[in-house]
């Protein structure tokens, strides 16, 4: 594997760290007056999501990870693990723990593309997309002339979760929501 010089340092360089895999988020390279330089690096572990900053001299190294973000299509749940497919026409398929989930799985939806993270061939992470269209299957009923800015109520989405809608909104509505925030943003 690859090793990465201080100088080599950029955000997105996947590294090892104290043997975890992580991503550089954050590289500033200090000269101070008197005495050598460092490298201040922020770095995200792609197994827990913690930042950490680490102070590196210069001409310190560290060594890649052998790190793949792969798209692939989401099949289904066998009680255990949530199974996708590779869409690059392999029909490779990983099964994905709850842990590699995270608050995604409130986000799965079948044959939707996610981007999965792969370290040493196993599951790391699983992203989705920023936004996915899902169907209401529990709300309060809308009443006539309800407008976008009249308030917001709850709804329950197919898959579970649970985002703050127009009053409008009736159970069928077909929503768009953005995953990053977990916000209503259109009907579909």
């Amino acid at each position: 594997m690859a090793n990465y010089s201080t100088n080599e340092f950029k955000s997105g360089l996947k590294v090892m760290l104290d043997g975890e895999p992580c991503s550089i988020l954050d590289n500033e390279y200090v000269k101070p007056g008197k005495g050598q330089a460092f490298n201040r690096v922020k770095l995200r572990n792609l197994r827990n999501g913690r930042v950490v900053e680490k102070t590196f001299k210069s001409g310190d190294s560290l060594e890649g990870a052998d790190v793949m973000e792969l798209e692939m299509e989401y099949l289904y749940n066998d009680g255990e693990f949530w199974h996708f497919m590779a869409t690059d026409g392999s029909f490779e398929q990983h099964a994905a723990s709850q842990e590699a989930l995270g608050d995604t799985v409130k986000w799965l939806k079948e044959q939707e593309i996610y981007t999965i993270t792969l370290f040493n061939g196993a599951v790391l992470t699983v992203a989705p997309p920023n936004f996915v269209e899902l169907e209401v299957v529990e709300t309060d009923p809308g009443l006539k002339g309800d407008t976008a800015q009249g308030g917001n109520k709850p709804a329950t989405l197919t898959t579970g979760a649970v985002v703050k809608v127009p009053l409008f909104i009736n159970i069928g509505d077909k929503l768009r929501i953005d995953t990053r925030s977990g916000d209503y943003v259109s009907r579909a």
